[in-house]
């Protein structure tokens, strides 16, 4: 660091005064020259216990281990080298955990597929990547199906199915699936291979492990494209090792309580394609010799909660949105909370209101995690063994540094507002052939830019006002849309909300509200005077509308950019 650094304002990192005792200041990944190295030993270490649990079926970290060495040597036999991309296109199955095993053992690149893309999204992505391999749950492949004659570097496709791993009701599953349910679109890949003849083929053919250096990309993850265009952020086996030791030791004051004859129960509601699911229920939990439960379709919340039930669940990752439905659902309380020790909020803002319903419900505060697709994710939390909801995003974790910088990359006073930068060996390489914008993102001294406003307090707690790119110039006055959200969601009657700007040719830009009612009693009349009670009269919606549901992305983030790109009002202007 710079001797100007050195100067500024939390070049000390005050944080560390506040670390809770038993987390250490600092990680070392030294140890491990791989990810396939460090998970490996716990393959061998666990190898009877069950890793993952999906549809009432146990699967073991020997039978994951076995499976994932097949499909790594059926890649091999069809020509994959390391540095090959291998497209990963599925929901919460145990294939998706055997699949990215194999592909990291032998050198390869995860490329990690939304599976609810349209059509020009995943050729956009599989044409970036240059994806030689996709494997893609039959739910999807149709979409795949529609691609292929665009994506020239695509030259295998394998198609796997909810049952191939289910035992004798796996081929049942299936049926209802495809016959039943129609939930099996018509698809038609040429030379398109079975889930079941891959691994079978695999069995029979030479695994040959390849040992990556911990610098070389193991991931492409790519950015939720809420505010844009998608980018891979290149995240190495190193990022990956980095960032699951980093939650390993923030949540040291409440593993080291726990009964170490009780396994640890992580849940998997959100999408391990999505790199907070990937790193904070699989690679932590594979970390520690765990299990995770595996939820295929989190918006099935009775589905969701019935699952649970088999389960003492020790750790719950999710978004402020799937916390609010669980919650509020009439079958909540049939579930064992009794066990959880970590709820962790992430990927959007917890609300204050949510939390506290959650709290009463379950004893088991949420903690706050902060962090982005280019961070592996994490980059800070609130303190694992915190006892009430603080607001904040918390604390960076060991081996991070965070600061609040200007326009101009200056990091601004104590308590000031400005766009959140990190350094850390959690931050990704760059973005996937992009070196323009993986320049235009790094400060000058090498932090990452996160386009998130936020303001650290003495402490060295930082806390996030908004997006940059969300924020709504009233008369010149910025109006942040987390405040006013903030605001509606303590009223009894609001279930969700969200606010965006749309245009005002008085004041530049005025501020919507969109809300979905829990009550619906509520009217618009109840929710204007609750505003005029909790915010300035610059920061009041102009505009309310009802709505039955809010768009989101499969994670549970409310996309804020489709509402204010296909409202009217912003569409006449």
């Amino acid at each position: 660091m710079s001797d100007a650094a050195n100067t500024s304002p939390s070049a000390s990192a005050p944080w560390l005064a506040h670390y809770p005792k038993g987390v250490p200041h600092t990680i070392d990944t030294s140890a491990w020259q791989n990810l396939p190295a460090f998970v490996e030993e716990n393959f061998k270490k666990y190898a009877s216990s069950p890793l993952c649990h999906f549809m009432g079926k146990d699967y073991s970290y020997g039978l994951i281990d076995e499976h994932s060495r097949y499909f790594a040597a059926y890649l091999q036999s069809i020509g994959v080298q390391p540095g090959d991309r291998v497209a990963v296109m599925m929901v919460n199955v145990p294939q998706f955990m055997i699949c990215v095993a194999g592909i990291l053992r032998i050198g390869a690149v995860l490329v990690n597929v939304n599976p609810l893309y349209t059509a020009p999204e995943l050729e956009h992505q599989l044409g970036d990547a240059g994806a030689k391999v996709v494997v893609v749950l039959e739910n999807f492949a149709d979409t795949v199906a529609k691609v292929l004659p665009k994506t020239p570097s695509v030259q295998r496709v394998v198609v796997a199915t909810i049952g191939d791993m289910l035992g004798i009701k796996g081929p049942v599953v299936n049926f209802v699936l495809r016959h039943v349910r129609k939930q099996i679109p018509a698809f038609d890949i040429p030379n398109a291979q079975s889930y079941r003849s891959a691994i079978a083929a695999g069995k029979s053919a030479t695994y040959t492990p390849y040992r990556a250096q911990r610098h070389e990309t193991a991931v492409l993850q790519y950015t939720g494209g809420t505010t844009g265009v998608a980018k891979g952020a290149a995240l190495s086996h190193d990022n990956l090792i980095a960032n699951t030791l980093q939650a390993e030791a923030w949540n040291t004051p409440i593993l080291s309580k726990k009964d170490g004859r009780i396994q640890f129960v992580n849940v998997a509601a959100l999408p391990l394609y999505h790199i907070f699911a990937f790193t904070v229920s699989m690679m932590l939990t594979m970390r520690l010799g765990g299990s995770v439960v595996l939820i295929p379709n989190p918006r099935d919340l009775p589905a969701m909660l019935k699952e649970l039930r088999r389960y003492k669940i020790t750790a719950l990752p999710a978004v402020n949105t799937l916390f609010n439905g669980l919650v509020n659902h009439p079958d909540f309380k049939t579930v064992d909370w009794s066990s959880l020790k970590v709820s962790l909020g992430g990927g959007m803002a917890v609300q204050s209101a949510v939390a506290e319903r959650w709290l009463a419900a379950t004893g088991c505060p949420i903690c706050e995690g902060y962090g982005l697709s280019e961070t592996s994710p994490v980059l800070s939390c609130t303190p694992a063994d915190t006892k009430t909801f603080s607001g904040t995003i918390g604390l960076p974790m060991p081996s991070t540094h965070m600061k609040c910088i200007d326009d101009n990359e200056n990091e601004v006073a104590l308590g000031e507002w400005g766009e959140l930068a990190a350094k850390g060996p959690q931050v990704m390489q760059g973005y996937w052939q992009r070196p323009d914008e993986t320049a235009k993102t790094m400060t000058a001294d090498g932090y990452l830019k996160t386009g998130d406003i936020g303001v650290m307090d003495e402490r060295g707690y930082f806390k996030i006002v908004d997006r940059k790119k969300d924020m709504i110039l009233v008369s010149g006055f910025n109006v942040y849309p987390n405040e006013v959200e903030e605001v509606v969601t303590h009223m009894p009657g609001v279930l969700e909300c969200a606010c965006v700007a749309v245009p005002d040719e008085h004041t530049g830009e005025a501020v919507k509200l969109f809300i979905v009612k829990k009550d619906p009693a509520l009217t618009e009349d109840a929710v204007r005077q609750h505003c005029r009670s909790n915010l300035a009269g610059y920061k009041r919606p102009k505009y309310i509308e009802f709505r039955a549901e809010l768009p989101k992305t499969p994670v549970g983030k409310i996309l804020r950019r489709v509402l204010r790109d296909n409202d009217p009002l912003v569409k006449k202007a």
